[in-house]
């Protein structure tokens, strides 16, 4: 059986539609994501990851997003409601000043990254994420669901990586994992878990595919909605791809040097135009799903062996 990991990387609402116009054409190729023997959500992907993780098809996260009916089987899932006790208590209040100004002291050391770093020098957010919590609580309850989630936030005070759902992260119920996932600086208020507040694991890496990197699969896929496809032109925020880019490009790297096999899905010159520089535009979401599942589709369709490899996966 081949061990399938699947990545989904940070981009905001735009990117959640990405994600799921990628799922789409992915299962119409017969992969479904479902399926993965690791699941890694960061930011917009830990959403997704959770969702499938929870049991819904692509189908049906793309209903849920669009207002659409579910599926039976979906409709059912969404339903199912586990008895929660866990409390979603949000940061300390606000104060004027940075986040965690001593995460200045991991400055230059090792698995700390600038992103990170300036994530504490923010000022604290003070949107609330009960909207994203709150949902996945009701059906996830306060227990980890029985399969291999991980979900990627970032610790204030020390700028370091956690990935909720791996023996070395606190214990944690998925609504909350997700919510400091997403937990953007500056906007959202930090999530706190135990003593600890987290923000989005985007300022780490937006795609943070080196999580998989000692599980011996055999075929990752990486869903990377905020860098580009090569030859994708020159979008108004090609400075940040550029550089997020880069983290991406030395993860597949070292994955590749395991012996996995790793196919990468980014944006095309097309599903830029239509995602804009803005990735919290969810009115976009259908434009970008639909043109985001016809450039996978087309690219399955150049690409045989590739569409070989999926479907195997």
């Amino acid at each position: 059986m081949t061990r399938t990991g699947l990545v989904l990387g940070a981009g905001g609402l735009t990117g959640q539609a990405f994600h799921l116009g990628v799922l789409t054409a992915l299962a119409d190729a017969g992969f479904d994501g479902r399926s993965a023997q690791v699941l890694v959500g960061t930011s917009a992907g830990s959403l997704v990851a959770a969702g499938l993780a929870l049991g819904l098809s692509a189908a049906d996260l793309r209903a849920q997003v669009l207002g659409e009916p579910l599926s039976p089987e979906g409709a059912r899932l969404r339903a199912a409601r586990k008895a929660s006790s866990t409390a979603h208590l949000p940061g300390a209040p606000a104060g004027p000043g940075p986040l965690a100004p001593r995460a200045l002291l991991q400055t230059g050391r090792r698995g700390v990254r600038p992103g990170s770093l300036a994530a504490g020098l923010l000022p604290a957010g003070t949107q609330s994420t009960e909207g994203i919590s709150r949902p996945l609580r009701q059906v996830f309850g306060d227990t980890w669901p029985d399969r291999d989630l991980r979900i990627c936030a970032v610790r204030a005070r020390d700028a370091r990586r956690v990935v909720f759902g791996t023996p070395d992260a606190p214990p944690v119920d998925v609504g909350t994992a997700v919510a400091a996932s997403c937990a953007i600086p500056a906007y959202f208020a930090p999530v706190s878990v135990g003593a600890d507040r987290y923000v989005d694991g985007g300022m780490h890496s937006p795609s943070n595919a080196d999580v998989v990197l000692g599980d011996g699969l055999d075929l990752v896929l990486v869903l990377s909605p905020m860098t580009m496809a090569r030859g994708a032109g020159r979008p108004a925020d090609l400075p940040v791809r550029i550089a997020v880019g880069r983290y991406l490009a030395a993860e597949v790297r070292r994955l590749r040097r395991t012996g996995a096999r790793v196919v990468v899905v980014q944006p095309t010159a097309r599903d830029l135009q239509v995602m804009g520089s803005n990735p919290m535009r969810g009115d976009r979401a259908r434009d970008v799903l639909e043109t985001v599942a016809a450039s996978v589709r087309a690219r399955l369709a150049r690409q045989g062996r590739l569409a070989e490899a999926v479907a195997a996966g």
